[in-house]
């Protein structure tokens, strides 16, 4: 078996998160008198920390306010630490692919662009069944994804070299992390974003259901 661990994204791939992350933005839009959007529209604003959520959520001219961003960034952060597990809950088939992973002895690892202690906050409630070897959120000190050097961290943390990881995710983002770290890049097909945009980023393989991954091991 050539892959012996697995790192996954977390948001969109793992766990649906959208409702949640839209409500809390949209809060914190109309609390700073701006427009909100559907919650559909969150699927191509998230992916890249919150950050970038923001300025793609705010309108065009406050975007490009930093005073603006640095305003809005908190009140979203506060908004989200009030919901961000009313709506929020992991995807058709990902626990039994959890349990299969586990089954045949794959090291389980996530890396995320959601902050570090959201991160392991989501990865405890929903998956406290299971155990992960290495989970990292976004980090001041670290470069978030697509750099690949918090995925090679994960390498090293589990000691399982980076030829030897699956990565699955479900955006640009993902794939392109995956192929700057030498990760075989899955692009995870019921999360937020297209086929054609996994593809076309770099997706070795598109994955329809958690459980195809098994396949490739």
């Amino acid at each position: 078996m050539k892959y012996s661990a697995v790192l996954f994204d977390l948001d969109g791939t793992l766990v649906d998160t959208l409702e949640d992350l839209g409500d809390s933005m949209n809060a914190a839009l109309s609390a700073h008198g701006y427009p909100i959007h559907p919650i559909a529209a969150y699927k191509y604003f998230v992916g890249d920390g919150v950050e970038n959520l923001v300025r793609r959520a705010l309108p065009a001219d406050a975007a490009r306010n930093e005073e603006t961003v640095r305003k809005v960034v908190p009140v979203m952060r506060a908004e989200y630490a009030h919901r961000w597990k009313d709506k929020t809950h992991p995807y058709p088939g990902v626990p039994e692919m959890l349990d299969a992973l586990r089954e045949r002895g794959v090291k389980l690892t996530v890396l995320s662009n959601k902050p570090h202690p959201a991160t392991l906050e989501v990865v405890e409630n929903f998956f406290s069944n299971w155990h992960f070897d290495a989970v990292f959120g976004a980090r001041p000190e670290v470069p978030i994804k697509p750099d690949a050097g918090a995925a090679l961290e994960v390498s090293r943390a589990t000691g399982v070299p980076p030829d030897h990881f699956l990565y699955l995710g479900d955006t640009n983002t993902d794939m392109l992390t995956a192929r700057a770290a030498g990760m075989f890049a899955v692009g995870a097909l019921w999360g937020f974003r297209t086929a054609q945009e996994l593809s076309e980023a770099g997706a070795a393989v598109l994955a329809a259901h958690p459980m195809d991954i098994l396949k490739l091991l």
